[in-house]
C-alpha cells in the first residue's frame, strides 16, 4: 500500500485486512497487513483506532464474550434507531414489520455489573478466564502493570486477559483511555487531552484519587517510567455489551419541522445535496466530442468545463476582466484533489514580480473566500493562457444565477411608473428577498472583506457573477487575485500603494450588491433607478439596512472601513451565529445516524463472501457444512424470516441489532432453524462470532496464497 504495485489478489487482501480487521476486529494477528495497522494505531490520537487495532490480538486468543471482564469495555452505540419511534412516514423508505415474526427477536443481553481489572505484569502469561470456553494461549502483547480499573471481585489471573484501552467488542468506546503504556502510546500520546467520560463521574480531589504510582516497563530494550493518574470510574457504571442506538438529541428532535421524518438515516435533502456534489466532483468529459479541451494542463488532468463553452468564433470578453475566460474542474496529479481552474485566454505574463501578490493571496484562508492555490502559464490550449487554480466547491452557483437571472424582475424598475401617491407594493407582493437573508449575506461578505483588507489586499471582484452560493445561504467570494495579476504594473516601486483606493472601491461594490439584493434586480443599481431603489428599500426594509446602503454608496469625508458597518449590523451577528450553530447540530446528528453504517457494511461484506460459496478448495459442499452451515442459518435468521401467515417479515431494527450482537459476540442465545424446519440449533452470538472469524480467516489465507 506504500507505493508498491499490487495485483488483484493483493488488493483484495489489502482491503479486507486493513479495512475490515482494523475496524471490526476480525482476523488473526498474523495477518500480513497488521504491521501497517499497528503503526497507524500507535500514531493516531483517536482511542477508537487503538482499541480496534488491539482487538486483533484478543480475539484470536480467548473468548471475548464469556469472560466476565468484557462487559464494561463494550462499546457505545451510534445514533440510528430511536427508542421513541416516531409515526411512520408513508413516503419514507423505512422497513416496517408487517406482522409478528415466527421467531421473535431476542431480548437485549444482560448488562454486566463488575468493572474491569488491569493486567498485573508485562511479562506474565495470560491466565485462562473463568468463563472462557477454550484455554488461552500465551499472549505476545505485553500486559500492563498499572491497575486502571481495579476491583476486588476480579483476581489477577482474570485481569491479565485484557489490556487497558483494548476493547473486546467491535468498535470503540470513549471510556477506553489509550494513554497508559508506552507500547500503545508514546510520550506525546500520554499527554493527550482525549476526554474520558469517567473523569466527569468521579471525585477529582487528591484525597479521593489516592497517591500517584510511578510505573516501569521495558519495551524493545527501552525502559519507560510514567505516572498513572487516570481516575477510576464509579463502581455503579454499566454499559451495553454491544452497539445500541440512542434516540435523537432533544435539541435537534424538536428543532426539525418534520415530525415523521425518517429516523434511521440522514435527511433526504442533505443526502441529495451530498450526492449531487459527488456527481459533479466525479464528472468527466467525452474527449471525442470535445477535442478542444486538453487532456492535461501542467500538473492537472481530467478537465471538465464548469461553464458552457461557446464556439471559438462567438467567444466574448467578460465585463469583469476584459479578457475571454473559461472555467474547468480538474484533478491535480500531485495530491489527487479536485480544483477549479480559471483560464484567461490569450494572456502573456511578461513579469513574474506579480507572484509576490499571489503569495499573499495564498496565505488567506477564510470560510467566505475561495482560496487561491497557484497561478501558472500554459500553452496546452493552443495559445498563451494564464491559469488560476482555486479550491473546488462542487454544486456552487453564482449569486447572479440564483437571484438575478429572471428578466421579469428587471421590469419592475423599467416599466412601472411610480407616482407620488402610488408607493411600491409591499415586499410579499413584489417578490423581494427576506431581510434576514440579506443580512446573512452582508455578514458573510463583510467578514470576507475584513480578512482581505486586514491582509493588505483588496477583493476587487465584489460582483454577483463572482460570488458563489453553496447550499442555501453559504457565500464565498471567487476569483480573488485575478485583477492583481492582470493589472500589475511593473514600473511601480510600491505595488501595494493603490490598495487603500481599491479597498474603498470594494465597499462601494458591496453597497451595490446589497442594494441589488434589496431590489431583487440588477436594474436597481443603475444610476437612473437609484432613487426608486432607495424608496423601495425604505418602504419594505428596516432603517438599518437603508442606512448601511447609504453609508456604502455615498462619499464620506474620511476613508471608510469595513469595521464601520459592524455597528449597523449590530445584534444580527448573534442571529447568524445562532443559525450556524443550529445547522451544525443538525448536521452532526445526521452524521451520527450514519457513523456505524460502514462497520455494518463490512460485516455484511464478509458474510457475503462466505454464504453460498459454490466451491472452496475443490470442495463443493464447503459452504453447507461445519461452521459455514451455522452462518447460513444465521443469514436466514437475519433476512428470510416470515410471519405466521407466510408473508416476509422485514424489520431493519432486527437486522441491525443482530449484526451488532454478532460483531460484539455477546453471550445471548438464539435459535437457528433449518429450512426444512426439522432441526433447531441453539447457539450464542459468541459461538457464531468464532465461526465467523475462523471461516473468514480461512478465506483470507487462501486468497493470499498461504494455504
Amino acid at each position: 500500500m506504500e507505493g508498491a504495485s499490487l495485483n488483484d489478489a493483493n488488493l483484495t487482501n489489502s482491503y479486507f485486512s486493513s479495512s475490515f480487521i482494523g475496524v471490526n476486529g476480525f482476523g488473526s494477528p498474523a495477518e500480513t497487513k497488521y504491521s501497517m495497522m499497528q503503526r497507524m494505531t500507535t500514531s493516531s490520537s483517536s482511542p477508537s483506532l487503538l482499541n480496534d487495532g488491539a482487538k486483533n490480538f484478543s480475539h484470536s486468543t480467548h473468548d471475548p464474550v464469556n469472560s466476565p471482564t468484557s462487559s464494561l469495555f463494550s462499546d457505545f452505540g451510534a445514533l440510528s434507531i430511536s427508542q421513541r419511534r416516531k409515526a411512520p412516514n408513508p413516503a419514507a423508505s423505512e422497513f416496517i414489520p408487517k406482522g409478528a415474526p415466527r421467531m421473535a427477536p431476542m431480548a437485549l443481553a444482560p448488562m454486566a455489573q463488575a468493572p474491569m481489572a488491569q493486567a498485573p505484569m508485562a511479562q506474565a502469561p495470560m491466565a485462562q478466564a473463568p468463563m472462557a470456553q477454550a484455554p488461552m494461549a500465551q499472549s505476545s502483547v505485553p500486559a500492563f502493570p498499572s491497575p486502571l480499573f481495579p476491583h476486588p471481585g476480579l483476581n489477577s489471573s482474570t485481569a491479565a486477559a485484557l489490556a487497558p484501552g483494548m476493547s473486546l467488542s467491535a468498535g470503540s468506546s470513549p471510556l477506553h483511555s489509550p494513554k497508559i503504556t508506552p507500547h500503545t502510546s508514546p510520550a506525546p500520546r500520554r499527554r493527550s487531552h482525549t476526554p474520558n467520560p469517567a473523569n466527569y463521574m468521579v471525585p477529582t480531589s487528591a484525597a479521593d484519587q489516592g497517591p500517584h504510582m510511578i510505573q516501569k516497563e521495558t519495551v524493545g530494550g527501552t525502559t519507560y517510567f510514567y505516572t498513572d493518574n487516570t481516575p477510576a470510574p464509579m463502581s455503579g457504571m454499566v454499559f451495553p455489551t454491544y452497539h445500541i442506538y440512542p434516540p435523537t438529541a432533544p435539541n435537534v428532535a424538536y428543532m426539525q419541522p418534520k415530525a415523521n421524518a425518517p429516523s434511521f438515516f440522514m435527511a433526504d435533502e442533505l443526502r441529495q445535496e451530498l450526492i449531487n456534489r459527488h456527481l459533479i466532483t466525479m464528472a468527466q468529459i467525452d474527449h471525442s466530442e470535445n477535442p478542444d479541451v486538453p487532456s492535461e494542463v501542467d500538473s492537472y488532468h481530467s478537465l471538465f468545463p464548469l461553464e458552457a463553452l461557446p464556439p471559438p468564433n462567438r467567444m466574448q470578453k467578460t465585463s469583469n476582466f476584459s479578457y475571454i475566460t473559461s472555467c474547468y474542474k480538474a484533478v491535480n496529479s500531485k495530491d489527487d484533489l479536485p480544483y477549479c481552474l480559471r483560464r484567461i485566454h490569450g494572456f502573456r505574463l511578461v513579469n513574474t514580480k506579480c507572484m509576490m501578490l499571489v503569495d499573499m493571496w495564498k496565505k488567506i484562508q477564510h470560510s467566505n473566500s475561495v482560496t487561491l492555490r497557484e497561478v501558472f502559464t500554459t500553452k496546452a490550449f493552443g495559445d498563451h493562457s494564464l491559469v488560476f487554480s482555486y479550491d473546488f466547491h462542487a454544486g456552487a452557483e453564482t449569486m447572479f444565477s440564483r437571484h438575478f437571472n429572471d428578466p421579469a424582475a428587471d421590469s419592475f424598475f423599467t416599466k412601472r411608473k411610480w407616482g407620488q401617491h402610488e408607493p411600491p407594493p409591499p415586499r410579499q407582493h413584489a417578490g423581494l428577498l427576506p431581510e434576514s437573508l440579506i443580512w446573512a449575506y452582508i455578514v458573510q461578505l463583510s467578514s470576507a472583506l475584513r480578512t482581505i483588507h486586514t491582509a493588505g489586499l483588496a477583493c476587487r471582484v465584489m460582483d454577483p457573477s463572482k460570488i458563489l452560493i453553496t447550499g442555501k445561504t453559504r457565500l464565498r467570494v471567487n476569483c480573488v487575485g485575478v485583477f492583481d495579476v492582470l493589472t500589475f504594473d511593473s514600473s511601480q516601486t510600491n505595488h501595494l500603494a493603490l490598495m487603500p483606493q481599491y479597498q474603498q472601491a470594494d465597499l462601494v461594490s458591496l453597497g451595490k450588491v446589497v442594494l441589488a439584493l434589496s431590489c431583487n434586480s440588477l436594474a436597481g443599481i443603475q444610476r437612473e433607478n437609484l432613487q426608486k431603489a432607495m424608496e423601495l428599500v425604505s418602504i419594505n426594509y428596516s432603517s438599518d439596512l437603508k442606512n448601511l446602503i447609504l453609508y456604502l454608496l455615498t462619499e464620506q469625508s474620511r476613508p471608510r472601513s469595513v469595521n464601520d458597518i459592524m455597528p449597523m449590523i449590530g445584534a444580527r451577528f448573534y442571529t447568524q451565529l445562532d443559525a450556524s450553530q443550529m445547522r451544525n447540530d443538525v448536521i452532526e446528528e445526521d452524521l451520527a445516524k450514519e457513523v456505524q453504517n460502514g462497520r455494518l457494511f463490512r460485516l455484511l461484506a464478509k458474510l457475503g463472501t462466505i454464504n453460498e460459496r459454490p466451491e472452496f478448495q475443490k470442495d463443493p459442499t464447503w459452504s453447507e457444512t461445519g461452521d459455514r452451515y451455522l452462518l447460513k442459518l444465521f443469514r436466514d435468521h437475519l433476512f428470510h424470516q416470515v410471519t405466521e401467515a407466510g408473508t416476509p417479515w422485514i424489520d431493519l431494527s432486527h437486522i441491525v441489532a443482530c449484526l451488532n450482537k454478532l460483531d460484539a459476540g455477546v453471550p445471548e442465545k438464539m435459535s437457528l432453524v433449518s429450512r426444512d424446519e426439522k432441526s433447531v440449533l441453539v447457539v450464542t452470538y459468541s459461538d457464531l462470532k468464532r465461526c465467523f472469524d475462523s471461516t473468514f480467516q480461512e478465506l483470507q489465507a487462501a486468497a493470499s496464497g498461504s494455504l
